[in-house]
């Protein structure tokens, strides 16, 4: 239990950091840049996602090292992609349909695939 409890806590200050960086640069690619809001959210949830593998194999999970990096990466990325999935569905229905602000509308997506990403890596990248 101890073992989860940190496991947590570790994934909440990375994924802190990882929201942290995807707002920004939605904010910066769509409120400075005017690129249009799902296009930017793409761009800034693939960056983030980038800082997030790397805390996440690093700090967070204890990856089996059975597996090859390069199937870790890629359990990784099919999850991340899935994500983004969700996290554009979202970002639609919120601010498209919602009229709900989208930098709002990017912590409600956030707060709903930060559980599905905590779920799914730790079922499938631990040993």
């Amino acid at each position: 239990m101890k073992k989860l409890i940190k496991q947590v806590f570790r994934f909440g200050i990375v994924g802190g950091i990882a929201f942290l960086i995807d707002f920004g640069c939605l904010w910066f690619f769509h409120g400075v840049c005017g690129i249009p809001v799902l296009i930017s959210n793409v761009l800034s949830f693939t960056i983030s996602t980038v800082f997030n593998y790397i805390a996440s194999v690093k700090w967070v999970f204890d990856v089996n090292q059975d597996h090859s990096q390069q199937r870790n990466f890629t359990i990784f990325i099919v999850f991340s992609v899935m994500g983004l999935g969700l996290n554009e569905l979202i970002m639609w229905l919120c601010t498209d349909k919602m009229a709900i602000h989208y930098l709002v509308s990017k912590i409600v997506a956030t707060a709903i695939v930060m559980v599905f990403n905590f779920v799914t890596r730790k079922i499938f990248l631990e040993k």
